[in-house]
């Protein structure tokens, strides 16, 4: 951005028009009616009575950013905006005596009368990567703003001070200023010009050249004005009568060339008639071409002339197509029907008089918003609760395993669950009821151990290439260093704050448990015995990724190993086509502070951590969850000895077990086993209903059913849930006996005197109690870790928390005094084990006493 134009006055509508042409203007915004409509671009300037609620309207309506306050800044970043589409004002003098300056938003200096450039100079180079504004009430001239310019400063000019006129003492030329950065490298001094099709989405048009001069008369008029190399001054369409207005001017990022975006009339921009100098159009460009011309000339009987003229037809075919593309699955389908659709869809914008670049403007207006709909689907495009005459038999159970009890199948689509009355089953059917899908781990880890290898092998080259096949991301180096700030400016508001909630939350809870102090016990006289705690230096952290968007998982394995003390942490994450890493747990990585961020999922993110590469730093543990492939990756590894790497434990499914008595609400218990059922179809949901009448157990599954129906993952939850439990019991003393027994990774007691019976858990991973404990809570926010035990190890660990980034040291200490009388007894117990060394190691000691007394 050259400058900042100010409306300060009744500015002339052609100068207005003018300054849209390059960028955006700052309004008041008590003027915003007058003047916005007809920028593309502007800035608002807020007043001292504006609310929250009312700068989120100025932004859900097209403004860039505004001016505020730094308080109300903060009070806007609360309310949910985003620190980018804010500019902190300033007084020149506070600025340069405050400690610390606001981070994240642009900054606007309040100079007053008096401009020292040398000193802004100074502040710029302090704020690199804020772009920052400066206001000045007194006279600009051209040398002042293009060193304001060099030091990356953008000077606020009021449109009182500019003209479209030449320059002069009392008013700048719009165009001088805004070519001020420019340079050319060509003896003519003209600029390289690229035109572009706002209406074509900015496919390009052609390459020609400018002169100051015809920038000048461009952004003046409006027009497309060039300089043609032979013949001077070219005003394209003058005589062919294939004009063009105007849209935008810009400088590219070198400022070295320009950028026009226009709208082409006549046939087009090419000397020989076509739309561009690089061919026809292809694409929706053409296709929206074609379809305007047919909306036009199309003869009557035609398939199109039938749609511009059959409203329910149209509407008819956008549905069916739409259909179409939701059933497709292969990737040629998917493009197949996705075509149709577009083709239906852009005949219904064309005959409404829409165009695509009208789309663009829509879409880039909605990604400005600040308020965001809730996302969900109408209730009529949500699939229907099937009735009772379906013939859809319910799934089979897994073979090869001893089955409990089920409850007599009807043929129906309900989702439902098997149920079995424990006081009726046998001891097997019961160890039956207790056991979960069998994992082979051996066959799995046959499967990863190339990958490991090769890793191990070739270090980063392996990494890429394995990268590229399995997450079809090409990179040119897997690992990407601190600082991660950039991420915040990506992040919606409300998912920035959310993230901020539950960094406090889980950060408090994890800094409680930490072993600061040293244990010292005399366990005889003279004889001291210690043991204190010490990070584990280095540990990887694997946050499964891809598509999915798990800064959940970030916090829970990065804010424990920051509270420990780790100095290395290196966080894993598969990456996205492009190569980048969602900026939710980039920006978890910021706040934990990861010294490294390893673009790769799979086996091979593990055998990375594990052995180190050219680029991965090795570690000392591992940490987090992740598919089978993962798992397996994991236990190869810790067993290496050539790894040296520990990890937190074995994995399995997800898992919840329900409690529930006669005060339970079934919307509630059907909501909690839902929960954990979507996370895949082999997700472990069991419930124990204690003392429920088949009415209250009815009540439940009937939740469930509707509930599913209504959730985007219901095929996976009718899979998971069609292999999932409810246990009838007939006391609280009878379900914890069996939950204990099952040793679930999530337990939720739905009970009368929940925390009463706290105090009967003997094994799971964690525990949601009361009706208002939904298990979402400790996955995200509460302040627990959601890392957790599965497939029954909650009988032997713990979920991951701050010890698991720890380990003890112990140390004793003994007297001269002390070994005179704990010697006699470790002589005794080292001869009893035929290990004279040891016995000797104290004789020697006890000799050289008894010799020196």
């Amino acid at each position: 951005m050259s400058f900042l134009p100010v409306v300060d006055d009744q500015v002339h509508p052609q100068l207005r028009a003018a300054l849209g042409r390059i960028g955006p203007v700052l309004v008041r915004a008590e003027d915003a009616v007058a003047h916005t409509r007809s920028l593309p671009s502007y800035f608002l300037s807020a007043d001292a009575a504006a609310q929250p609620d009312t700068v989120i309207d100025w932004l859900d309506q097209g403004a860039e950013k505004v001016v505020v306050s730094p308080t109300f800044a903060n009070a806007l970043v609360t309310s949910g905006i985003a620190k980018h589409r804010l500019i902190v004002s300033l007084d020149w003098a506070a600025a340069l005596t405050a400690d610390e300056l606001p981070s994240g938003s642009d900054i606007l200096l309040q100079c007053g009368e008096r401009l020292d450039t040398d000193a802004v100079a100074k502040l710029a180079k302090e704020l690199s990567g804020t772009t920052l504004y400066l206001s000045y009430s007194g006279p600009f001239d051209l040398l002042t703003v293009q060193r304001l310019q060099q030091c990356s400063v953008v000077p606020l000019i009021p449109t009182s001070a500019l003209t479209l006129e030449p320059t002069s003492e009392a008013q700048l030329n719009v165009a001088d200023i805004f070519l001020l950065p420019i340079t050319s490298d060509r003896r003519d001094g003209l600029f390289a010009t690229v035109v572009s099709s706002f209406l074509q989405g900015g496919k390009s048009l052609g390459l020609v050249y400018s002169s100051r001069e015809s920038v000048a008369e461009a952004i003046a008029t409006g027009r497309g004005v060039y300089q043609s190399r032979k013949h001077g001054l070219w005003r394209k369409g003058e005589t062919s009568g294939d004009v063009q207005d105007v849209i935008s001017v810009r400088l590219d990022c070198d400022a070295d060339a320009l950028e026009f975006s226009v709208v082409q009339h006549g046939a087009g921009f090419c000397h020989l008639g076509t739309p561009s100098c690089f061919g026809d159009l292809r694409g929706l460009a053409a296709l929206e071409k074609t379809l305007q011309s047919r909306l036009r000339s199309a003869p009557e009987g035609s398939y199109t002339r039938r749609l511009f003229n059959d409203n329910a037809l149209l509407q008819a075919k956008i549905m069916e197509e739409a259909s179409e593309l939701c059933a497709a699955e292969s990737k040629d389908d998917v493009a197949f029907e996705a075509a149709d659709l577009l083709y239906f869809a852009l005949t219904r914008c064309v005959a409404k008089g829409v165009s695509l670049s009208d789309i663009e403007h829509s879409l880039d207006g909605k990604a400005k918003r600040v308020t965001r709909r809730p996302g969900h689907a109408k209730p009529q495009f949500l699939p229907p609760v099937p009735g009772p005459e379906s013939d859809v038999p319910p799934p089979l159970p897994p073979k090869d395993t001893v089955q409990p009890p089920a409850a007599t199948t009807t043929v129906d689509d309900k989702i439902r669950m098997r149920t079995a009355v424990l006081a009726q089953v046998s001891p097997e059917e019961r160890l039956a009821l207790l056991r979960r899908p069998v994992l082979r781990s051996d066959e799995m880890i046959a499967k990863v151990r190339p990958i490991v290898d090769d890793v191990r092998k070739r270090g980063d080259a392996a990494l890429l290439e394995l990268t590229a096949k399995f997450d079809k991301a090409t990179l040119a180096s897997p690992v990407l260093l601190p600082p991660f700030t950039d991420a915040e400016a990506l992040l919606d508001p409300a998912v920035k704050a959310a993230i901020d909630a539950a960094y406090a939350n889980i950060r408090t809870f994890h800094a409680a448990q930490v072993d600061g102090k040293t244990l010292v016990v005399e366990t005889m006289p003279g004889v001291v015995c210690s043991r204190f705690a010490r990070p584990v230096a280095r540990v990887g952290l694997y946050v499964p990724g891809g598509t999915a968007v798990l800064p959940s998982t970030a916090l829970m394995l990065g804010i424990p190993a920051q509270v420990a003390g780790c100095k290395e942490i290196v966080l894993a994450t598969p990456p996205r086509a492009d190569g980048s890493v969602v900026p939710e747990v980039l920006y978890v990585a910021h706040l934990v502070g990861a010294s490294a961020v390893l673009r790769a999922g799979g086996a091979q993110a593990v055998a990375a951590m594990a052995y180190g590469t050219q680029t991965v730093p090795k570690v000392d543990k591992i940490f987090g969850p992740g598919n089978q492939w993962v798992t397996a990756a994991k236990m190869l590894v810790q067993n290496d000895t050539d790894a040296l790497v520990s990890i937190d434990m074995p994995a399995g499914p997800s898992e919840v077990l329900v409690i529930a008595d006669h005060t339970a609400d079934a919307r509630f218990v059907a909501a909690d086993l839902l929960s954990q059922a979507e996370h895949g179809v082999d997700s472990q949901v069991v419930l124990v209903a204690v003392s429920l009448s088949d009415e209250q157990v009815a009540a439940i599954e009937e939740q469930v059913d509707i509930q599913a129906h209504a959730l985007s993952r219901v095929d996976i939850m009718r899979e998971s849930v069609s292999k999932s439990l409810i246990v009838r019991v007939t006391s609280v003393s009878e379900a914890l006996e069996f939950s204990n027994d099952y040793a679930p990774e999530h337990l939720i007691m739905h009970l009368e005197n929940a925390q009463e019976a706290v105090t009967l858990v003997q094994n799971a991973g964690s525990v949601f109690v009361g009706p208002y404990t939904p298990e979402s809570c400790g996955d995200y926010a509460s302040g627990t870790n959601h890392t957790l035990p599965t497939n029954g190890y909650a009988r032997q660990f713990s979920g991951v928390n701050t010890l698991s980034f720890q380990k003890h040291i112990t140390s004793q200490e003994i007297s001269r005094d002390g070994l005179q009388g704990l010697g006699p007894i470790v002589v005794t117990l080292a001869d009893c084990e035929g290990l004279d060394a040891h016995a000797n190691a104290v004789r020697i000691r006890l000799k050289a006493m008894a010799e020196s007394s």
